[in-house]
């Protein structure tokens, strides 16, 4: 066979599959790949690998898998619950500490930035160690730093500062830890419906947590709080110690490899009929990856602004209910206007078990659209397995096909919000609206979390720890302006200005799917070069 000419690098596919081996795919722009020639030219140096082909991703069962991603959601729950369950008991902390209220928050501000700085490290720390051992040491933090707070002197303010960013560094991190588990089990067929279920926990502590602080101040003063999350978080840890079995694919492949002592649950329920694995060989050892790197990306950059804006609207909404509705409805107590936090959070509910189903959907549609043309084409039968792990898979068409509906939706939704309210319409309107913006924001954020792993599958936990620190640093942004805004403009045109934010990066979706192949292929071909095999 002669050998073509070798194309520009721009013309080359570039991707990574989920194993974190380099993939040869044809190039979508109709030119043969210079890389599958060099695949091809080592492959006689290569063991057969049929054996290796006929395994699934992971060896867990379904079940397995499951049980997995309940202990992963539940220890993500800690990550905004103890953020939130906070909220109701500012006023008294206030009164105890003998503090003003914008010291005591803070406390808030300290515990945000901490949230976003937290996963870079140890979510980094666990794509190269492990995922339990880092899940218990934070979860053992967490629950630490809850008995130091609650038997904190009111006289040592500053120790309520140091131990509420102690707090935040065992309990933010969760969240990245839990896409990461997933990342390693789950293949990206069915990617969507694990991280759709893990989402639900995370973002049911928004809506409970001021409903549990508030009922526990009231009734057994703020200390509970904290005893309350030094007994669930430690229940946590425990449960991921019993059962939780060790997932980074560095350490233990598809799970069958048997790893050290430390990384084995005390009680093996998950995985304890795995067969042998074919070969004794372990993955080589995984370098420590600099999760500031990802911020070179352009596709991940796209994503991470695109879903920061979003998150820090919805933030903007939820931030500003107790106030709002307070204004707009003065027949309402404490209670009621705690109540109205339960809608927003249905709807998240909501949207959180659905949208996994309809990514799944969506990838595989168009997979089988992909198999039906590549058999139409070709008179041998098309291996699926092949089509997904050819870098030109089109993955970011097929999770964003249906965002930009979602984000229509969104925007109709928050500037009609504010109106309602400025308005003063019907409770029931704006509590409707609060519904269907959970509903389709948590879509939106499920959608990207899910591209995000499909696209550094290797390095899930400090990808996610990316997206936690943008999303978490606008979010903060503009929850400490929010107040001015509305000042400045009224309720009506504050929603107005930001569904115009949502409109600004909407074009995003768009350039992704239209660019975001281009940027892998160039990354593939980097990662080639570096690793000396082009």
């Amino acid at each position: 066979m002669s050998r073509q000419s070798s194309p520009n690098p721009d013309q080359i596919p570039t991707s990574v599959d989920d194993h974190g081996k380099g993939i040869a795919p044809p190039s979508s722009h109709g030119h043969e790949s210079t890389i599958a020639e060099i695949s091809k030219d080592k492959s006689d140096s290569k063991p057969d690998v049929a054996q290796v082909k006929d395994r699934p991703y992971s060896v867990f069962s379904k079940r397995e898998k499951w049980i997995i991603v309940n202990l992963a959601s539940y220890a993500a729950l800690f990550s905004p619950l103890t953020a939130n369950i906070y909220f109701p008991a500012i006023p008294v902390l206030a009164e105890q500490f003998h503090k003003s209220t914008e010291l005591i928050n803070l406390t808030i501000t300290i515990y945000m930035v901490m949230q976003g700085l937290a996963p870079m490290v140890w979510g980094t720390f666990s794509d190269k160690w492990g995922r339990r051992p880092i899940f218990v040491a934070c979860l053992a933090i967490l629950s630490l730093s809850c008995v130091g707070l609650a038997l904190t002197p009111t006289s040592a303010y500053w120790l309520l500062l140091l131990l509420r960013c102690i707090q935040a560094a065992g309990s933010a991190s969760t969240v990245a830890l839990g896409a990461g588990v997933i990342g390693d089990i789950a293949t990206p067929e069915e990617r969507g419906g694990f991280l759709g279920v893990f989402g639900i926990a995370p973002l049911v502590g928004p809506t409970i947590g001021p409903v549990i602080g508030g009922g526990l101040a009231q009734g057994l003063g703020w200390r509970s709080i904290f005893w309350f999350l030094c007994i669930s978080s430690g229940i946590s840890a425990i449960g991921i110690l019993l059962i939780m079995p060790e997932t980074l694919r560095a350490l233990v492949g598809d799970g069958s490899i048997v790893p050290s002592p430390i990384y084995r649950p005390f009680i093996p329920v998950v995985g304890r009929h795995l067969e042998k694995p074919p070969t004794d060989e372990r993955p080589p050892p995984k370098p420590f990856i600099n999760p500031l790197r990802m911020f070179t990306y352009p596709d991940v950059v796209c994503l991470l602004v695109f879903n920061g804006i979003l998150y820090a609207v919805f933030y903007g909404v939820t931030a500003t209910i107790s106030t709002l509705f307070q204004s707009a409805y003065p027949f309402l107590n404490e209670t009621d206007i705690g109540l109205c936090f339960l809608a927003v959070g249905g709807g998240m509910l909501i949207g959180t078990t659905t949208s996994g189903k309809l990514l799944n959907r969506d990838y595989i549609s168009l997979r089988d659209k992909l198999v039906r043309e590549a058999q139409a084409d070709s008179e041998k039968e098309v291996d699926v397995k092949a089509i997904e792990k050819d870098g030109s898979f089109p993955i970011e068409k097929a999770r964003l096909r249906s965002t930009h509906i979602y984000v229509i939706v969104y925007i109709a939704c928050i500037v009609g919000y504010g109106w309602c309210l400025q308005k003063k319409v019907s409770i029931a309107v704006p509590l409707i609206l609060q519904i269907i913006i959970g509903i389709v924001c948590v879509s939106v954020m499920n959608t990207v979390q899910t591209l995000l792993v499909d696209l550094a599958p290797q390095a899930g936990s400090s990808i996610t720890a990316c997206n936690n620190l943008i999303r978490c640093s606008l979010g903060a942004g503009l929850v400490s302006v929010i107040d001015l805004i509305l000042k400045a403009l009224g309720t009506g045109w504050t929603y107005v200005l930001l569904g115009g934010l949502c409109v600004l990066v909407s074009p995003l979706i768009y350039v992704l799917i239209h660019w975001g192949p281009t940027w892998r292929e160039r990354r593939r071909i980097r990662a080639l070069i570096l690793e000396g095999k082009a």
